[in-house]
């Protein structure tokens, strides 16, 4: 017999009805998850969390439900996330963009003021629903959604509207979003640690993009001659021969950022006249781009300047105070200090392992020692690498090994003496890295398991690699005594 309309609408008040208990049920968990974050300092959004609910939940029910419990827990997930907020009573800030785990954002806002900071991790089509629910007091915004933020906001700064780029979004009391630019502080900020002037000189910025934008309107503010170099644009790759004179060169592309962190976006080698180099690139910290700028004598910088700054300005906005210059540059070493990997050089036998693993202890940070790295790979010891397949094979490993393992931050990793030898090996631990000569009096070499230092003596080896040990490092220290001294040597030429 078919059930009546009035039947079915009972039965419906019936699910409502637990529904409601169930949904008290459930906020009465959500405030004590609060109370718990509060305790321990933690951020409310936990959005891989909520991907992961939703596509559990969906597999319970028929798949033509499946679009409409995602648009319930939505709402539901929006519900909860507000009512934390209150129980922290923080209010919430962001950073949105697009494959950004990496971000360094989270301990830089951490850094510069108390208020909640998360990662935010968009595809396309969640842009515009991101900004549409409010969720949040203000976000930042990087690649690729900068120009997107400018079109949702409701008014921009007289700075973010003239360059068509925002970064930096908040939400005012009365519900609008308000856009601005702090990029443009941040690349100012980062050009003016390097020690880099504008004016009058011919400035190729490499990329069309929205940073790049925010890029240009800088350098033509401060008096530079701009061009803008990019794959489709009017002036193009093939183009670069007709601008060898350029004095200043700018990346504005994510080329050479992690994983791809062997990527350049041009040689420099081209530009004779060249003065500066200049990457927005932050992972790594010292990209191909910047290296090579550096190595020759270039005046140069990644992107880790440009990011606090902003960073800065944006904080300013959120927790509505002023931080001073001299916070800002705290923040940066703290972050730079943070980020870099200490490498440990030097002859076979100098304790590179040892002063490694209490320096790691001592830092709070994992040890990586790259022989055990590839002993683990290899499965045989390096004695018996070099004995079943020769030093060629060794080399080849161990340079694989030092890709992977240099793209890593804030660890301490202690390299085989003759690691250094190859260009490409030093320029991967020089990305991340604040390198550290471990000299030791020759005499006291082991060699013991040491095939190349029993083969070749440790006085030639000495004469080889001596040179490439002293350009490579950032510091040298003496490790003749204790290990306690040379540990303290190690930890203040790391301050």
């Amino acid at each position: 017999m078919p059930e009546t309309l009035e039947n079915l609408r009972n039965r419906i008040d019936e699910i409502d009805e637990q529904i409601a208990k169930l949904f008290a049920e459930r906020m009465d968990a959500v405030e004590k998850i609060g109370i718990y974050k509060k305790d321990n300092a933690l951020g409310v959004n936990q959005a891989e969390r909520e991907k992961s609910i939703v596509k559990r939940l969906t597999k319970l029910i028929p798949a033509k439900y499946a679009s409409a419990i995602e648009q319930v827990y939505d709402a539901i997930f929006a519900t909860s996330k507000r009512y934390q907020s209150k129980v922290i009573g923080k209010a919430k800030f962001g950073l949105i963009g697009r494959n950004i785990s990496y971000s360094f954002s989270k301990e830089i806002h951490a850094a510069f003021a108390d208020y909640d900071y998360e990662i935010i991790n968009l595809e396309p089509e969640e842009v515009e629903g991101f900004f549409a629910k409010k969720e949040y007091a203000g976000c930042n915004v990087t690649i690729p959604y900068k120009r997107d933020a400018a079109a949702l906001c409701d008014e921009l700064s007289p700075q973010a509207k003239a360059i068509g780029s925002v970064n930096t979004v908040i939400l005012r009391k009365d519900g609008t979003l308000f856009g601005d630019n702090t990029d443009y502080y941040g690349f100012l900020n980062m050009a003016e640690k390097a020690g880099v002037d504008f004016n009058g000189k011919k400035v190729l910025v490499f990329g069309n993009g929205a940073t790049s934008a925010t890029i240009c309107a800088a350098v033509k503010d401060k008096g530079g001659n701009v061009t803008v170099i990019s794959r489709n644009g009017k002036t193009t790759y093939a183009d670069l021969p007709l601008h060898k004179d350029a004095q200043i060169l700018i990346n504005a592309t994510p080329v050479g950022t992690y994983p791809e962190t062997e990527n350049q976006i041009t040689s420099i080698e081209q530009f004779e006249q060249a003065e500066a180099v200049l990457d927005v690139v932050y992972t790594p910290l010292a990209s191909r781009f910047v290296q090579q700028g550096l190595d020759r004598g270039l005046k140069a910088s990644g992107g880790l300047p440009m990011l606090v700054g902003q960073a800065k300005k944006a904080a300013e906005l959120f927790a509505g105070k002023t931080i001073s210059k001299e916070q800002e540059e705290k923040v940066f070493h703290k972050i730079l200090r943070q980020k870099q990997n200490l490498i440990l050089i030097g002859m076979p036998g100098s304790g590179k392992t040892s002063l490694g693993k209490a320096a790691a202890e001592k830092l709070n940070r994992p040890f990586i020692d790259l022989d055990t790295e590839i002993e683990k790979r290899e499965h045989l010891s390096i004695p018996e690498i070099f004995a079943k397949f020769g030093e060629s094979h060794f080399r080849a490993i161990e340079t694989e090994v030092i890709a992977e393992i240099a793209k890593t931050s804030g660890a301490v990793i202690a390299t085989g003496g003759g690691a250094v030898m190859n260009r490409r090996n030093r320029l991967n631990l020089r990305q991340n890295g604040f390198c550290v000569f471990i000299k030791r009096d020759q005499k006291l070499l082991a060699v013991d398991g040491r095939p190349v230092s029993k083969a070749k003596g440790t006085k030639q080896l000495e004469k080889e690699r001596m040179p490439v040990y002293k350009e490579l490092a950032n510091a040298e220290i003496e490790n003749n005594g204790k290990l306690e001294d040379a540990l303290n040597q190690l930890l203040e030429a790391f301050k």
